[in-house]
């Protein structure tokens, strides 16, 4: 079995990202009700960079004023979404790359903690490509240092099919997260394969890392087949 690689070409809006993710998630849920006439769809991972945007997870949806929302979206500089992932308010942007694996957890023998602790590993095994050592802490998603993320995680899961996923911070200019207590974390900083010292890599040429590592770890899983979309 392959999975997809949907690749957006530059960099677009974060809504158009979304509502391909929750086409795809339709699609899978649709084949669950009815899996004798809804063909199963294929393991998809979605891999963009989006226009500024900050979004919050489930938890917070209905919380963040609209002073704060007109506060995030910086005269217009910037977008505001409320998401299903888990965890807090993050920001999204140029020079990250953002992936939406949508899969289903149980064709590929995988649990939710399990699912979660791949995503983890396939992040850390990308940045030590790079010559990034990076771990995990008692904190959500991927650090340089324990005060230093490179890295955030927020899924979504229904009926274990998979949506959202990670941001991977390649070149992003690292001053829209001064705007936000990114990830509800107080005192910890935001990092960048760039802020590293690891400069030069295209979003797209750390994408095809990510998908790629990812691809070998899941179970059922014999390569990938790439698809640019315009």
């Amino acid at each position: 079995m392959l999975i997809r690689h949907l690749r957006f070409n530059g960099v677009v809006p974060y809504a158009r990202a979304a509502n391909l993710q929750q086409d795809l998630v339709t699609r899978f849920l649709a084949h669950k009700a009815s899996p004798t006439t809804v063909p199963a769809p294929k393991p998809t991972i979605i891999t963009a960079q989006f226009s500024p945007v900050y979004t919050c997870g489930r938890r917070e949806v209905g919380t963040v004023s609209e002073e704060q929302q007109i506060f995030l979206k910086d005269n217009g500089n910037a977008e505001f979404y409320e998401a299903l992932r888990g965890g807090q308010t993050t920001f999204h942007g140029p020079g990250q790359l953002v992936a939406y694996p949508i899969i289903d957890l149980k064709t590929h023998g995988l649990t939710p903690r399990n699912y979660v602790c791949l995503l983890e590993k396939t992040l850390i095994k990308t940045c030590a490509r790079y010559g990034i050592k990076a771990m995990t802490t008692e904190n959500p998603g991927v650090w340089t240092t324990p005060d230093d993320k490179i890295s955030a995680l927020g899924v979504h899961l229904r009926r274990n099919i998979t949506s959202h996923g990670i941001g991977l911070n390649i070149n992003t200019d690292l001053k829209w997260f001064s705007r936000i207590v990114a990830c509800g974390l107080e005192g910890k900083r935001t990092t960048s394969f760039e802020n590293e010292g690891v400069a030069g890599k295209s979003v797209d040429e750390v994408a095809d890392a990510f998908v790629h590592q990812l691809a070998e770890s899941i179970e059922g899983i014999d390569g990938v087949e790439e698809e640019l979309l315009i």
